[in-house]
Protein backbone atom coordinates (compact mmCIF):
# COMPACT_ATOMS: atom_id res chain seq x y z
CA UNK A 1 0.00 0.00 0.00
CA UNK A 2 1.40 3.40 -0.91
CA UNK A 3 0.45 6.97 -0.24
CA UNK A 4 -0.70 7.40 -3.81
CA UNK A 5 -3.55 4.89 -3.40
CA UNK A 6 -5.53 7.35 -1.29
CA UNK A 7 -7.58 10.32 -2.35
CA UNK A 8 -7.43 13.69 -0.63
CA UNK A 9 -9.58 14.60 2.36
CA UNK A 10 -10.41 12.36 5.32
CA UNK A 11 -9.55 9.31 3.25
CA UNK A 12 -6.04 10.60 2.62
CA UNK A 13 -3.03 9.42 4.63
CA UNK A 14 -1.66 11.73 7.34
CA UNK A 15 1.22 14.05 6.64
CA UNK A 16 4.48 13.30 8.44
CA UNK A 17 4.07 16.51 10.50
CA UNK A 18 0.80 15.17 11.94
CA UNK A 19 2.48 11.92 12.97
CA UNK A 20 5.36 13.83 14.57
CA UNK A 21 2.90 15.95 16.57
CA UNK A 22 1.01 12.87 17.73
CA UNK A 23 4.16 11.22 19.02
CA UNK A 24 5.50 14.51 20.40
CA UNK A 25 2.31 15.16 22.42
CA UNK A 26 2.65 11.72 24.00
CA UNK A 27 6.24 12.57 24.99
CA UNK A 28 5.32 16.04 26.31
CA UNK A 29 2.77 14.70 28.76
CA UNK A 30 5.36 12.52 30.48
CA UNK A 31 7.56 15.25 31.96
CA UNK A 32 6.40 18.81 31.21
CA UNK A 33 4.93 19.23 34.71
CA UNK A 34 7.85 17.74 36.67
CA UNK A 35 9.27 21.14 37.81
CA UNK A 36 5.87 21.80 39.43
CA UNK A 37 5.93 18.75 41.73
CA UNK A 38 7.03 20.75 44.83
CA UNK A 39 4.25 23.29 44.35
CA UNK A 40 1.75 20.52 43.63
CA UNK A 41 2.79 18.82 46.86
CA UNK A 42 2.08 22.03 48.77
CA UNK A 43 -1.19 22.64 46.91
CA UNK A 44 -2.58 19.20 47.77
CA UNK A 45 -1.12 19.23 51.32
CA UNK A 46 0.55 15.87 50.84
CA UNK A 47 3.97 14.20 50.67
CA UNK A 48 6.37 14.67 47.79
CA UNK A 49 6.71 10.89 47.49
CA UNK A 50 3.00 10.61 46.76
CA UNK A 51 3.16 13.22 44.01
CA UNK A 52 6.18 11.45 42.50
CA UNK A 53 3.85 8.53 41.80
CA UNK A 54 2.36 10.68 39.03
CA UNK A 55 5.26 9.51 36.86
CA UNK A 56 5.38 5.83 37.80
CA UNK A 57 1.60 5.36 37.63
CA UNK A 58 1.46 7.10 34.28
CA UNK A 59 4.19 4.90 32.79
CA UNK A 60 2.62 1.73 34.17
CA UNK A 61 -0.78 2.63 32.74
CA UNK A 62 0.84 3.54 29.42
CA UNK A 63 2.41 0.08 29.17
CA UNK A 64 -0.93 -1.57 29.96
CA UNK A 65 -2.91 0.57 27.50
CA UNK A 66 -0.49 -0.17 24.67
CA UNK A 67 -1.43 -3.84 24.93
CA UNK A 68 -5.11 -2.91 24.49
CA UNK A 69 -4.80 -0.14 21.91
CA UNK A 70 -3.13 -2.23 19.21
CA UNK A 71 -5.80 -4.94 18.83
CA UNK A 72 -8.62 -2.40 19.09
CA UNK A 73 -7.06 -0.31 16.31
CA UNK A 74 -6.57 -3.39 14.13
CA UNK A 75 -10.29 -4.09 14.48
CA UNK A 76 -11.75 -0.58 14.27
CA UNK A 77 -9.06 1.27 12.29
CA UNK A 78 -6.44 3.83 13.32
CA UNK A 79 -8.45 7.03 12.83
CA UNK A 80 -11.38 6.47 15.25
CA UNK A 81 -9.15 5.07 17.99
CA UNK A 82 -6.79 8.06 17.82
CA UNK A 83 -9.66 10.56 17.81
CA UNK A 84 -11.38 8.94 20.79
CA UNK A 85 -8.06 8.62 22.61
CA UNK A 86 -7.28 12.32 22.20
CA UNK A 87 -10.79 13.30 23.31
CA UNK A 88 -10.49 11.16 26.45
CA UNK A 89 -7.06 12.64 27.09
CA UNK A 90 -8.55 16.14 27.10
CA UNK A 91 -11.22 15.08 29.61
CA UNK A 92 -8.59 13.47 31.84
CA UNK A 93 -6.46 16.62 31.71
CA UNK A 94 -9.40 18.74 32.83
CA UNK A 95 -9.76 16.26 35.68
CA UNK A 96 -6.13 16.82 36.68
CA UNK A 97 -6.60 20.58 36.72
CA UNK A 98 -9.73 20.54 38.87
CA UNK A 99 -8.97 17.52 41.07
CA UNK A 100 -9.72 18.46 44.71
CA UNK A 101 -7.37 15.88 46.25
CA UNK A 102 -4.01 14.31 45.43
CA UNK A 103 -5.57 10.87 45.05
CA UNK A 104 -8.11 12.10 42.51
CA UNK A 105 -5.32 13.89 40.68
CA UNK A 106 -3.37 10.63 40.47
CA UNK A 107 -6.47 8.86 39.15
CA UNK A 108 -6.88 11.39 36.34
CA UNK A 109 -3.13 11.35 35.76
CA UNK A 110 -3.39 7.62 35.08
CA UNK A 111 -6.29 8.33 32.71
CA UNK A 112 -4.07 10.79 30.85
CA UNK A 113 -1.98 7.83 29.71
CA UNK A 114 -4.55 7.22 26.97
CA UNK A 115 -2.61 9.82 24.97
CA UNK A 116 -0.09 7.04 24.25
CA UNK A 117 -2.52 6.16 21.46
CA UNK A 118 -0.77 8.84 19.40
CA UNK A 119 2.65 7.23 19.72
CA UNK A 120 1.43 3.65 19.16
CA UNK A 121 -0.75 4.33 16.14
CA UNK A 122 1.47 6.89 14.45
CA UNK A 123 4.04 4.08 14.16
CA UNK A 124 1.40 1.62 13.02
CA UNK A 125 0.14 4.08 10.40
CA UNK A 126 3.64 4.40 8.96
CA UNK A 127 3.85 0.62 8.62
CA UNK A 128 0.41 0.60 6.98
CA UNK A 129 1.63 3.02 4.34
CA UNK A 130 5.17 1.91 3.58
CA UNK A 131 7.18 -1.29 3.06
CA UNK A 132 9.49 -2.44 5.84
CA UNK A 133 12.73 -0.57 5.07
CA UNK A 134 10.96 2.65 4.06
CA UNK A 135 8.79 2.37 7.19
CA UNK A 136 11.94 2.30 9.34
CA UNK A 137 13.13 5.49 7.65
CA UNK A 138 9.79 7.23 8.25
CA UNK A 139 9.51 6.00 11.85
CA UNK A 140 12.89 7.60 12.44
CA UNK A 141 11.46 10.95 11.40
CA UNK A 142 8.24 10.41 13.39
CA UNK A 143 10.20 9.61 16.55
CA UNK A 144 12.06 12.92 16.28
CA UNK A 145 9.28 14.43 18.36
CA UNK A 146 9.91 11.86 21.08
CA UNK A 147 13.59 12.87 21.16
CA UNK A 148 13.24 16.66 21.03
CA UNK A 149 10.17 17.28 23.20
CA UNK A 150 11.53 15.76 26.45
CA UNK A 151 14.58 18.03 26.15
CA UNK A 152 12.57 21.24 26.19
CA UNK A 153 9.35 20.28 27.98
CA UNK A 154 10.63 20.57 31.60
CA UNK A 155 12.10 24.01 30.88
CA UNK A 156 8.76 25.18 29.48
CA UNK A 157 6.90 23.67 32.42
CA UNK A 158 9.25 25.33 34.87
CA UNK A 159 8.71 28.77 33.35
CA UNK A 160 4.93 28.30 33.29
CA UNK A 161 4.96 27.31 36.94
CA UNK A 162 7.16 30.26 37.89
CA UNK A 163 5.02 32.88 36.17
CA UNK A 164 1.57 31.33 36.61
CA UNK A 165 0.82 28.13 38.55
CA UNK A 166 1.27 24.37 38.41
CA UNK A 167 -2.04 24.11 36.53
CA UNK A 168 -0.57 26.08 33.62
CA UNK A 169 1.39 23.04 32.39
CA UNK A 170 -1.86 21.12 32.19
CA UNK A 171 -3.56 24.00 30.38
CA UNK A 172 -0.71 23.79 27.88
CA UNK A 173 -1.58 20.11 27.43
CA UNK A 174 -5.22 21.11 26.87
CA UNK A 175 -4.29 23.62 24.17
CA UNK A 176 -1.84 21.33 22.37
CA UNK A 177 -4.16 18.34 22.76
CA UNK A 178 -7.09 20.26 21.25
CA UNK A 179 -4.92 21.46 18.35
CA UNK A 180 -3.67 17.93 17.73
CA UNK A 181 -7.23 16.57 17.84
CA UNK A 182 -8.36 19.14 15.29
CA UNK A 183 -5.40 18.47 13.02
CA UNK A 184 -5.92 14.72 13.29
CA UNK A 185 -9.61 15.07 12.42
CA UNK A 186 -8.72 17.07 9.34
CA UNK A 187 -5.57 15.31 8.16
CA UNK A 188 -5.48 11.73 9.47
CA UNK A 189 -7.32 9.55 7.00
CA UNK A 190 -7.70 5.85 7.69
CA UNK A 191 -4.54 3.93 6.84
CA UNK A 192 -5.56 0.34 7.62
CA UNK A 193 -8.29 -2.03 6.55
CA UNK A 194 -10.43 -3.27 9.42
CA UNK A 195 -9.58 -6.83 10.38
CA UNK A 196 -13.18 -8.06 10.44
CA UNK A 197 -12.49 -9.95 13.67
CA UNK A 198 -14.26 -9.51 16.99
CA UNK A 199 -12.24 -8.00 19.81
CA UNK A 200 -11.97 -11.43 21.42
CA UNK A 201 -10.66 -12.89 18.18
CA UNK A 202 -8.32 -9.93 17.80
CA UNK A 203 -6.78 -10.46 21.23
CA UNK A 204 -6.37 -14.15 20.40
CA UNK A 205 -3.96 -13.07 17.69
CA UNK A 206 -1.36 -12.24 20.34
CA UNK A 207 0.06 -15.80 20.39
CA UNK A 208 0.80 -15.41 16.66
CA UNK A 209 3.24 -12.67 17.58
CA UNK A 210 4.47 -14.19 20.82
CA UNK A 211 5.44 -17.42 19.03
CA UNK A 212 7.55 -15.54 16.49
CA UNK A 213 11.31 -15.51 17.23
CA UNK A 214 11.70 -12.57 14.84
CA UNK A 215 9.10 -10.50 16.70
CA UNK A 216 10.82 -11.21 20.01
CA UNK A 217 14.22 -10.49 18.51
CA UNK A 218 13.20 -7.11 17.14
CA UNK A 219 11.21 -6.18 20.26
CA UNK A 220 14.01 -7.15 22.62
CA UNK A 221 16.60 -5.36 20.49
CA UNK A 222 14.54 -2.17 20.86
CA UNK A 223 13.77 -2.78 24.53
CA UNK A 224 17.34 -3.59 25.54
CA UNK A 225 18.91 -0.78 23.53
CA UNK A 226 16.44 1.71 24.99
CA UNK A 227 16.93 -0.02 28.34
CA UNK A 228 20.43 1.46 28.47
CA UNK A 229 18.83 4.90 28.21
CA UNK A 230 16.16 4.11 30.83
CA UNK A 231 18.90 2.92 33.19
CA UNK A 232 20.62 6.24 32.52
CA UNK A 233 17.44 8.09 33.48
CA UNK A 234 17.30 6.19 36.75
CA UNK A 235 20.96 6.60 37.70
CA UNK A 236 22.45 9.64 35.99
CA UNK A 237 20.89 12.28 38.28
CA UNK A 238 22.50 10.51 41.26
CA UNK A 239 25.86 10.26 39.48
CA UNK A 240 25.75 13.92 38.50
CA UNK A 241 24.84 15.27 41.93
CA UNK A 242 26.38 12.78 44.38
CA UNK A 243 29.45 11.58 42.47
CA UNK A 244 30.45 14.71 40.56
CA UNK A 245 28.74 17.41 42.64
CA UNK A 246 27.11 19.16 39.68
CA UNK A 247 24.75 22.05 40.29
CA UNK A 248 21.19 21.59 38.96
CA UNK A 249 21.71 23.98 36.03
CA UNK A 250 24.89 22.30 34.85
CA UNK A 251 23.39 18.85 35.40
CA UNK A 252 20.45 19.84 33.22
CA UNK A 253 22.79 20.79 30.38
CA UNK A 254 24.88 17.63 30.67
CA UNK A 255 21.82 15.44 31.08
CA UNK A 256 20.64 16.26 27.55
CA UNK A 257 23.63 14.57 25.86
CA UNK A 258 21.72 11.37 24.89
CA UNK A 259 18.92 13.42 23.36
CA UNK A 260 21.40 15.20 21.09
CA UNK A 261 22.75 11.85 19.98
CA UNK A 262 19.23 10.49 19.50
CA UNK A 263 18.40 13.24 17.02
CA UNK A 264 21.52 12.34 15.04
CA UNK A 265 20.65 8.63 15.15
CA UNK A 266 17.11 9.32 13.97
CA UNK A 267 18.50 11.40 11.11
CA UNK A 268 20.77 8.54 10.08
CA UNK A 269 17.82 6.15 10.20
CA UNK A 270 15.82 8.45 7.99
CA UNK A 271 18.63 8.72 5.47
CA UNK A 272 20.02 5.18 5.33
CA UNK A 273 17.45 2.59 6.50
CA UNK A 274 15.97 2.17 3.03
CA UNK A 275 19.44 1.88 1.50
CA UNK A 276 21.15 -0.56 3.90
CA UNK A 277 18.20 -2.43 5.46
CA UNK A 278 16.78 -2.44 8.97
CA UNK A 279 18.83 -5.33 10.36
CA UNK A 280 22.12 -3.66 9.56
CA UNK A 281 20.90 -0.37 11.02
CA UNK A 282 19.87 -2.10 14.27
CA UNK A 283 23.25 -3.83 14.39
CA UNK A 284 25.09 -0.54 13.85
CA UNK A 285 22.94 1.06 16.54
CA UNK A 286 23.82 -1.63 19.07
CA UNK A 287 27.52 -1.28 18.21
CA UNK A 288 27.34 2.51 18.60
CA UNK A 289 25.58 2.30 21.95
CA UNK A 290 27.82 -0.45 23.32
CA UNK A 291 31.01 1.07 21.91
CA UNK A 292 30.40 4.42 23.58
CA UNK A 293 29.65 2.75 26.92
CA UNK A 294 32.73 0.54 26.66
CA UNK A 295 34.98 3.54 26.04
CA UNK A 296 33.41 5.38 28.98
CA UNK A 297 33.92 2.35 31.22
CA UNK A 298 37.57 1.97 30.18
CA UNK A 299 38.26 5.64 30.90
CA UNK A 300 36.49 5.33 34.26
CA UNK A 301 38.53 2.24 35.23
CA UNK A 302 41.75 3.99 34.21
CA UNK A 303 41.07 6.72 36.75
CA UNK A 304 40.58 9.43 34.14
CA UNK A 305 36.81 9.58 34.39
CA UNK A 306 35.00 12.88 34.91
CA UNK A 307 31.54 14.34 34.58
CA UNK A 308 32.45 15.43 31.06
CA UNK A 309 33.51 11.95 29.94
CA UNK A 310 30.60 10.22 31.68
CA UNK A 311 27.92 12.44 30.16
CA UNK A 312 29.76 13.05 26.89
CA UNK A 313 29.86 9.38 25.93
CA UNK A 314 26.11 9.16 26.62
CA UNK A 315 25.63 10.85 23.26
CA UNK A 316 26.68 7.50 21.75
CA UNK A 317 23.86 5.84 23.69
CA UNK A 318 21.38 8.29 22.21
CA UNK A 319 22.76 7.90 18.69
CA UNK A 320 22.60 4.11 18.98
CA UNK A 321 19.01 4.29 20.18
CA UNK A 322 18.14 6.60 17.31
CA UNK A 323 19.33 3.94 14.87
CA UNK A 324 18.06 0.89 16.74
CA UNK A 325 14.56 1.82 17.90
CA UNK A 326 12.96 2.99 14.60
CA UNK A 327 14.40 0.05 12.66
CA UNK A 328 13.67 -2.60 15.28
CA UNK A 329 10.14 -1.20 15.64
CA UNK A 330 9.59 -1.38 11.89
CA UNK A 331 10.85 -4.97 11.97
CA UNK A 332 8.50 -5.96 14.78
CA UNK A 333 5.57 -4.39 12.90
CA UNK A 334 6.54 -6.23 9.72
CA UNK A 335 6.54 -9.77 11.12
CA UNK A 336 2.76 -9.88 10.67
CA UNK A 337 1.78 -6.74 8.71
CA UNK A 338 -1.96 -7.37 9.22
CA UNK A 339 -1.33 -7.11 12.97
CA UNK A 340 0.72 -3.90 12.80
CA UNK A 341 -1.36 -2.15 15.47
CA UNK A 342 -1.21 -5.13 17.82
CA UNK A 343 2.53 -5.46 17.25
CA UNK A 344 3.11 -1.75 17.85
CA UNK A 345 1.28 -1.86 21.16
CA UNK A 346 2.90 -5.08 22.36
CA UNK A 347 6.45 -4.11 21.38
CA UNK A 348 5.93 -0.68 22.97
CA UNK A 349 4.71 -2.29 26.20
CA UNK A 350 7.75 -4.60 26.26
CA UNK A 351 10.06 -1.63 25.77
CA UNK A 352 8.36 0.56 28.36
CA UNK A 353 7.96 -2.21 30.94
CA UNK A 354 11.57 -3.33 30.60
CA UNK A 355 12.76 0.26 30.70
CA UNK A 356 10.85 1.00 33.89
CA UNK A 357 12.44 -2.04 35.56
CA UNK A 358 15.96 -1.09 34.46
CA UNK A 359 15.45 2.48 35.59
CA UNK A 360 14.44 1.30 39.06
CA UNK A 361 17.34 -1.19 39.16
CA UNK A 362 19.85 1.51 38.25
CA UNK A 363 18.62 3.73 41.04
CA UNK A 364 18.83 0.88 43.55
CA UNK A 365 22.39 -0.11 42.57
CA UNK A 366 23.99 3.27 43.18
CA UNK A 367 25.34 4.51 46.50
CA UNK A 368 27.82 7.31 47.24
CA UNK A 369 30.60 4.71 47.54
CA UNK A 370 30.00 2.93 44.22
CA UNK A 371 30.58 5.84 41.87
CA UNK A 372 29.30 5.50 38.30
CA UNK A 373 30.74 2.02 37.62
CA UNK A 374 27.58 -0.02 38.43
CA UNK A 375 25.49 2.18 36.15
CA UNK A 376 27.97 1.89 33.27
CA UNK A 377 28.17 -1.88 33.76
CA UNK A 378 24.38 -2.24 33.70
CA UNK A 379 24.03 -0.06 30.62
CA UNK A 380 26.78 -1.91 28.75
CA UNK A 381 25.20 -5.27 29.62
CA UNK A 382 21.83 -4.26 28.21
CA UNK A 383 23.45 -2.90 25.04
CA UNK A 384 25.28 -6.20 24.51
CA UNK A 385 22.07 -8.17 25.05
CA UNK A 386 20.41 -5.96 22.43
CA UNK A 387 23.17 -7.01 20.00
CA UNK A 388 22.45 -10.67 20.84
CA UNK A 389 18.73 -10.10 20.13
CA UNK A 390 19.29 -8.69 16.63
CA UNK A 391 21.79 -11.45 15.86
CA UNK A 392 19.03 -13.96 16.63
CA UNK A 393 16.84 -12.18 14.08
CA UNK A 394 19.57 -12.21 11.44
CA UNK A 395 20.21 -15.92 11.99
CA UNK A 396 16.49 -16.71 11.87
CA UNK A 397 16.03 -14.85 8.59
CA UNK A 398 18.94 -16.75 7.09
CA UNK A 399 17.25 -20.00 8.11
CA UNK A 400 13.98 -18.84 6.52
CA UNK A 401 15.76 -17.61 3.39
CA UNK A 402 14.41 -14.06 3.81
Amino acid sequence: MTVQTFSRGRASPPHIATLILLSGLSALVVNVFLPSLPNMTEYFHTDYRLMQLSVALYLGMSAFLQILIGPIADKLGRRPVILWGLALFLLATFGCIYAPTAHLFLFFRMCQAVVVVGMVLSRAAVRDLYPQDKAASMIGYVMTGVAVVPMIAPAIGGMLDQFFSWQSSFWLMIVLGAMTLALTWWDFGETAEKSGLTLTQQFREYPTLLKSPRFWGYSLAAALSSGAFFAYLGGAPFVGTEVYGLEPGKLGVYFGAPAVGYVLGNFLSGRFSTRVGINRMVLWGCWTCGGGLLMSLIIMLSGLGSAETFFGFMAFVGAGNGMTIPNATAGALSVRPRLAGTASGLSGAIMLGGGAGLSALAGAMLTPGTGALPLLGLMLSTALLGWVAIMVVIRRERQLGL
